[in-house]
């Protein structure tokens, strides 16, 4: 995965999530919070309906109280007496009063006048209750309310029906009247429906939300992506310019050495030995003092070509370590440039990998080239130690010091120690005043060898 796709999925994908997350707990809740709004409703409702056929049976038991209380179990007449006043208590198109006998015959049914006089005890219902047997049933019981489908006068449809039953014990008569329920549960299907439209619409409210939200962050993914694209473009054109010019300047310096230093030598040997060959032909005594002189020549040349190999790569720091690397380049410096160095190394432990070695080698090979051509010092200093198991090395001088904000844009040497350290996570500090100047370059532990290679270089 690229590094753009990688920065597009860290910022989209927890945004997606986190919007997942809360609209599904907020549609659950929302669900849950309606449902149980709904299912109170309707418990309040139902309470309502019971309240209410049970006030109308209490009614009518008040109205037959008086003639049911002074007959006998067969008065005939005081039983067509009750029939009559049930009959009449009428309430609205739904609303009547039914009596059966224990048997399961019809004595009063207002709205289905063709059940009067018939026996119905099999009678069931849609869902497979036997009706008039349950209701004999409650009523033989004490009375109370059941539940079942009934035939609504005022539609002819099947409805749910909830009634209330009590038992007349002295004529062996069941008395009840009930409410239907169908105007509760449209009702309640009215809420649920509302209750679908409320998610749907916090659906849409949401989206309108997420999706604008989504779109800003990918688009800033994207901005960004293509910014720092741009500026790593740039970075690696200006490296690459870098590494160029350090190419060309490096080749520069390898030719003028050996122009200026190698070849005169080896020039000044080659007119030595012809020189020496023709006084030996003509046998002048002074060959052997030419011979020398060429021999010293070729010693020059010998020396100029170990230092060059040494500014290469030193043997030193792949055969003894850093510590003897830089010891000898403090000494080869001094021994050139004539300024007082000394090297403090006593607090260092090395245990660096050869890339962060050759690394801090070049950081300080870089700064004495510095110190030698612009500095004017006459003294210089390094320090090696280790702080927690991290390398630290400072490099002061007494020199006449420079601007370092202007030196870090405009000076090559500068930037290639600083991306040096850089590579590997470490800083590069610089402290120029114009008594001095003091460099410290620290690296942090990843650049150390791991434990078991360490052992087997030990």
């Amino acid at each position: 995965m690229t590094l753009r796709n990688q920065i597009i999925a860290l910022a989209i994908v927890p945004l997606m999530i986190a919007i997942l997350a809360i609209t599904t707990f907020i549609t659950w809740q929302s669900a849950n919070l309606a449902k149980n709004n709904i299912d109170t409703f309707e418990q309040n409702m139902l309470k309502a309906k019971e309240a209410e056929i049970l006030n109308l049976t209490n009614l009518a038991l008040s109205a037959i109280e008086t003639t049911y209380r002074d007959a006998g179990p067969g008065d005939t007449a005081a039983k067509e007496k009750v029939a009559a006043i049930l009959t009449s208590l009428d309430y609205g198109k739904d609303g009547y009063f039914f009596v059966y006998d224990y048997d399961g015959n019809n004595i009063v049914h207002p709205r289905q006048s063709f059940r009067h006089g018939r026996n119905w005890l099999g009678l069931t219902d849609p869902d497979g209750d036997k009706v008039i047997a349950e209701l004999i049933a409650t009523a033989k019981s004490g009375g109370g309310l059941h539940h079942y489908k009934w035939q609504k006068p005022s539609t002819g449809l099947i409805a749910d029906k909830l009634s209330f039953v009590v038992g007349l014990d002295k004529w062996k008569w069941v008395v009840g009247t009930g409410v239907y329920l169908d105007d509760v549960f449209a009702q309640t299907a009215a809420a649920n429906a509302s209750m679908r439209a409320n998610i749907k619409k916090t659906f849409v409210i949401v989206a309108l939300i997420a999706v604008p939200a989504v779109l800003v962050v990918f688009s800033t993914c994207m901005l960004l992506t293509f910014h720092e694209r741009r500026i790593a473009d740039g970075r690696l054109k200006q490296l690459t310019q870098r590494v160029i010019d350090t190419q060309e300047e490096e080749r520069s310096r390898l030719a003028r050495e050996l122009h200026d230093g190698i070849s005169q030598n080896l020039v000044g040997v080659r007119y030595a030995m012809d020189l020496a060959g023709r006084q030996v032909r003509n046998h002048v005594d002074d060959a052997a003092l030419t011979i020398e002189r060429g021999v010293e020549a070729l010693n020059g040349a010998i020396k100029e070509i170990r230092r060059l190999s040494h500014d290469l790569r030193p043997r030193v720091l792949d055969d003894l370590g850093l510590t003897a690397a830089l010891e000898a380049l403090c000494y080869n410096f001094a021994e050139r440039t004539g300024i007082e160095t000394k090297i403090e190394a006593s607090g260092f432990t090395d245990s660096l990998q050869p890339a962060a070695s050759t690394a801090l080698y070049r950081v300080a090979q870089e700064a004495f080239t510095n110190v030698e051509r612009h500095s004017g010092a006459t003294r210089l200093s390094v320090k090696l130690w280790s702080e927690g198991g991290r390398a630290r090395m400072t490099i002061s001088d007494n020199g006449t010091g420079f601007d370092g904000s202007a030196s870090s844009k405009t000076g090559l040497g500068l930037r290639n120690m600083q991306e040096r350290m850089a590579h590997f996570r470490g800083l590069l500090l610089l402290d120029s005043l114009p008594t001095g100047t003091t460099l410290t370059a620290m690296l942090p532990k990843s650049a150390n060898m791991p434990t078991s290679e360490r052992a087997v270089a030990a």
